[in-house]
């Protein structure tokens, strides 16, 4: 199963209780106070882990909770701190405060550590209290609340290049022969309901590209049908696109209207996205049909730059593995 929006509770600890206790010792029959404090409640720490592939963990789990502060002891002893409770969660990840409906952060860097919720300090002893003239201080302070709130969790994938095209068009077989992810593949659509992402190597470079797989869209994604929000989002960060067309022809498509389509509804979600460096790549070339409106394609649209492929045949995946290179380290390099 993969989630990419889940909803969560999270409490920070609450500080442990201030202590009022006074020195008794032998031959000291009236020491003065020496309660400790309490020590500091947990905080929550969101970590942005690149080992981490999606939300999955905060689906059966939503609920989290970080340890209070022990109570501080006689002798001036503080209690105690609640230890943190760290929550890994993917790059791309992005969390919203359900109260306000405001973005409270956005993890992008494996490493990054942020204290979503702090620790309630901790109470005073009565050691705090003691002057000359009140020198048996029965004060003492109780630790205060943790913060803790609701919060949304949308992940976005991050990755250079973004596939997208429609049902049965080839993405998941594309994504499968040039990267090490290995997709469900079958003859029916929608063989693909979550994204995914591959690693493209170059071994002459020591260099490598992540490729994401969405799954096929639908018109009218842009309205949320097919759940289309929820598979256009994973394209929004990424740096170069991928329009994957079926340019056989098959099921009686025309790749030439699914072309016009595509990009209306990348635009209708989010006009940004049109603006993106992309490439066509032309899938089954080794259909006869795929010739001719290839031709086509190229007559109606001269400008956009076109990459023929065939997966089964295995031809024009290096040529369009260099293209992706170049257009991704161009990019980077700006």
């Amino acid at each position: 199963m993969f989630f990419d929006e889940i909803k969560v509770q999270l409490k920070a600890g609450k500080g442990g209780d201030g202590c009022m206790s006074f020195r008794r010792e032998k031959y000291i029959p009236k020491g003065g106070p020496n309660g400790g404090d309490g020590g500091r409640g947990g905080d929550i720490v969101v970590v942005c882990d690149h080992n981490v592939s999606d939300l999955t963990k905060y689906h059966f789990k939503s609920h989290y909770e970080a340890p209070n502060g022990r109570t501080g002891e006689g002798q001036e002893k503080t209690g105690a701190s609640g230890n943190a409770v760290e929550l890994p969660m993917p790059p791309g990840t992005i969390i919203y405060d359900l109260n306000t409906g405001r973005e409270v952060l956005e993890l992008l860097e494996h490493g990054q550590r942020v204290v979503l919720l702090k620790g309630g300090k901790g109470g005073l002893g009565n050691t705090h209290f003691k002057s000359s003239v009140n020198q048996v201080p029965r004060q003492f302070t109780h630790g205060e609340a943790g913060q803790e709130g609701h919060f949304k969790l949308e992940l976005k994938t991050m990755a250079d290049v973004g596939l997208v095209g429609f049902p049965n068009a080839g993405k998941s077989t594309l994504i499968g022969m040039i990267t090490e992810a290995h997709p469900k593949t079958a003859a029916y659509p929608f063989t693909t309901l979550f994204p995914s992402v591959g690693i493209i190597h170059y071994p002459d470079c020591y260099g490598r590209l992540r490729m994401a797989d969405i799954p096929g869209l639908i018109v009218g994604a842009s309205e949320n049908r097919g759940l289309g929000h929820r598979f256009l989002r994973h394209i929004e960060r990424c740096l170069v696109l991928v329009i994957i067309l079926d340019m056989a022809g098959e099921d009686g498509r025309d790749p030439l209207q699914d072309y016009v389509d595509l990009l209306k509804e990348l635009e209708l979600y989010n006009p940004a996205l049109l603006q993106k460096p992309r490439l066509v790549a032309a899938n089954k070339m080794d259909e006869e049909a795929a010739v001719k409106h290839l031709a086509r394609f190229k007559k109606q649209y001269p400008d956009v730059a076109v990459q023929p492929i065939s997966c089964i045949g295995e031809e024009g995946l290096e040529e369009l593995k260099t293209t992706l290179w170049n257009k991704v380290h161009s990019l980077q390099e700006k």
